[in-house]
C-alpha cells in the first residue's frame, strides 16, 4: 500500500511551529490589559512577527546544546579544585579580583535572569518572549557556575563568606547594583537596550574576554572555564540586543530619538561600570595580558566602531560621551585604583601599592600619563608604607548622583581636576562626575532623587546593626559600618602585605612543593 511520507521541517519551520505557533491572541481581555506596559515609553509597534530570532533556537535544542557545555565546565572545575588548584596561581593577590567578582558581578548575572523574565512576560510578540526566555536561562545558568567556580576558594580564603549581603551595602557595590537597578525599573524597550546593549556589548565583551583571558593567565582554570562557557552564551545575547535595536527602528521612525537617548544613556551608565574592571585589568592581576587601554581600543573602539557604523543606516549616532570615554582610557584605572588603595579599610578585599616591575608594565603601557600622573603618587605611598604608616583614608567621599561612583573622575582635558557637576531639582543641589551622569539625572530627576547612596546612607545612621550606640564615648562608625557589612577588620580587609590570605597561601605552596 502507499504510504504518506512526511516532509522533514526545515530549521525555520520547525522553529515556527515550537515557538510562534503556540502563540494565541487574546479574546476575552483585552491586550492592553495582559500587556500593560509595552506602550507608555512611547514605542510603536506595528507588526511584532517581524522580529527574527538571529538563532532561532528551540527548547529541546537548547537544552541539550546547554547540557553538553555543562558537562565539560564541571569537569574542569572538578579536576581544578581536587588537584589543589588554587595553588597553582601566580600569587594570591590575584584572589581579591575574584572577590571583587563574586560580589560586583554574579548578582547582577541573577537581576539579568529575573529581568528577562519580566520583559519577556511584557511582550506581545511571540519571537522576542521566546528569546528573553533563552537569556533568561543563560543568566541563571551564569550566576550559578560562577558562584560554583569560586566557591572553592571560600574554603580557604577570606572576603567570599557574606558576598550576597555585602552586594546590597558596601559602598562601592552600589555602582553595579544601582545599574540594574535602574534597568530593571524602566519599561521593558528600555530594558532591552539597557541590557542588550550596554550590559552586553560595551561591559561584558570588556570583562568576560581580557579578564577571563587573565584568569587563564594566572592559572584559574575555574575562572577561566566559567568565562569561556558563558561567552559562548553572550554572543547569542549580544546579538539579540542588536536584533531587538534594528527591529524597533525598523517598526517606525518615531522610535529612532527615543532609542538614541536610551543609548546615549546606558551607554555612558556601562562606562561608568567598567571602572572596576578597568582597576581589575591594570592592578589586580599579577600576570597581565594587556591593558585596560589596550582593551578598550581593541573591544569599544574597534567593535564598538563597528557596531555604530552598522547602525548609522537606520539614523543612530555614536552616544554621547564617547569622545570622552576614549580619552579617559589613559585615566580610569589609576584613578579607580588609587581611591581603592585609600579606602582598602572599608572593602572585602586587599589592595596594595603596585610593585617597581608593575609599575615598569604601566609606564610602558601608559607612556603619556602614568609617569607624568600617577607613579609619584604610589611611590610615596609605598615609601610611607614602608616606614610603618600605610594610609587609610577614613573620610566619607562625596557620590555621584547618578552612577554612585565616589567623584575622583577628573576633566577630559585636564587630569589634575577633578570634574563636579550641580544640578537643582525643587530647591536641592544634588551633584554628579560628568556631562554624562548630569544629563541623565537632568532628565529623570524624581529617579534619580530615590537612589540609594551609601555615604549618606551612613551619616544618617541607616548602616549600623541594632545594637550600635552612636552615643557611646567610644563609638567608632568605620568599625560599626562593618559589622553591619559583615566584615571582620584586619581579615577581610586592608593591606595584601601581611595579611592571612598572604601568609596562608605561602605557607600552602611552599609545603606543596617543599618536598
Amino acid at each position: 500500500m502507499d504510504m504518506k511520507v512526511s516532509k522533514k521541517l526545515g530549521l525555520k519551520e520547525r522553529y515556527n511551529l515550537m515557538t510562534r505557533d503556540l502563540a494565541w491572541t487574546p479574546t476575552y481581555q483585552a491586550v492592553q490589559d495582559v500587556y500593560p506596559y509595552v506602550e507608555y515609553e512611547g514605542i510603536k509597534i506595528h507588526d511584532w512577527d517581524k522580529f527574527e530570532d538571529p538563532f532561532r533556537m528551540t527548547m529541546d535544542a537548547y537544552w541539550k546544546y546547554q547540557a553538553e557545555k555543562e558537562k565539560k565546565l564541571y569537569a574542569i572545575i572538578d579536576a581544578f579544585n581536587q588537584n589543589n588548584g588554587h595553588l597553582g596561581l601566580t600569587d594570591a593577590r590575584y584572589i581579591n579580583s575574584l572577590k571583587l567578582f563574586l560580589t560586583g558581578v554574579s548578582p547582577l548575572e541573577y537581576m539579568a535572569h529575573r529581568g528577562f523574565a519580566h520583559v519577556g512576560r511584557a511582550f506581545p510578540g511571540a519571537g522576542p518572549r521566546v528569546a528573553c526566555l533563552m537569556q533568561s536561562l543563560d543568566e541563571i545558568r551564569h550566576s550559578q557556575t560562577q558562584i560554583h567556580s569560586l566557591s572553592n576558594y571560600n574554603k580557604f580564603y577570606n572576603g567570599f563568606q557574606n558576598w550576597r549581603h555585602q552586594h546590597d551595602r558596601v559602598w562601592y557595590l552600589s555602582v553595579p547594583k544601582s545599574f540594574f537597578d535602574d534597568a530593571i525599573t524602566a519599561g521593558p524597550f528600555e530594558y532591552m537596550i539597557a541590557i542588550g546593549f550596554a550590559f552586553e556589548y560595551v561591559l561584558t565583551n570588556l570583562l568576560f574576554v581580557p579578564f577571563i583571558s587573565g584568569a587563564a593567565y594566572n592559572g584559574d582554570m575555574g575562572a577561566m572555564a566559567f568565562g569561556f562557557s558563558a561567552q559562548s552564551d553572550e554572543s547569542r545575547h549580544m546579538t539579540l540586543g542588536l536584533e531587538i535595536i534594528k527591529f524597533i527602528l525598523e517598526q517606525d521612525p518615531d522610535n529612532l530619538p527615543i532609542v538614541q537617548a536610551w543609548i546615549d544613556k546606558w551607554f555612558w551608565r556601562g562606562y561608568r561600570v567598567l571602572t572596576l574592571v578597568a582597576m581589575m585589568m591594570d592592578y589586580m592581576l599579577p600576570k597581565k595580558v594587556m591593558s585596560w587601554k589596550e582593551a578598550w581600543e581593541i573591544y569599544a573602539e574597534q567593535n564598538g566602531g563597528a557596531l555604530f557604523a552598522d547602525l548609522a543606516r537606520y539614523g543612530i549616532k555614536v552616544p554621547k560621551g564617547w569622545e570622552q570615554a576614549c580619552k579617559d582610557k589613559e585615566h580610569l584605572s589609576h584613578q579607580a585604583w588609587a581611591v581603592f588603595y585609600n579606602y582598602g579599610a572599608a572593602a572585602p578585599f586587599h589592595t596594595w601599592a603596585p610593585s617597581e616591575k608593575d609599575m615598569e608594565w604601566l609606564s610602558a603601557k601608559y607612556p603619556d600619563t602614568f609617569d607624568k600622573y600617577y607613579r609619584p603618587r604610589y611611590e610615596h605611598w609605598a615609601k610611607e608604607a614602608a616606614e610603618g604608616r600605610r594610609f587609610y583614608n577614613t573620610t566619607l567621599p562625596m557620590l555621584c548622583q547618578t552612577c554612585q561612583v565616589p567623584m575622583f573622575f577628573t576633566e577630559p582635558d585636564d587630569p589634575t581636576q577633578i570634574a563636579y557637576r550641580e544640578s537643582t531639582y525643587h530647591g536641592m543641589k544634588y551633584h554628579t562626575c560628568s556631562d554624562g551622569c548630569k544629563a541623565i539625572f537632568d532628565n529623570e530627576p524624581e529617579k534619580y532623587i530615590q537612589s540609594w547612596l551609601p555615604v549618606q546612607q551612613i551619616y544618617q545612621g541607616n548602616c549600623f546593626t541594632p545594637e550600635a550606640n552612636p552615643g557611646a564615648p567610644d563609638f567608632n562608625p568605620l568599625m560599626e559600618v562593618l559589622k553591619w557589612y559583615r566584615m571582620e577588620f584586619g581579615r577581610d580587609n586592608l593591606d595584601y602585605e601581611g595579611s592571612p590570605d598572604q601568609k596562608n597561601f605561602n605557607a600552602w605552596k611552599q609545603a606543596a612543593t617543599g618536598n
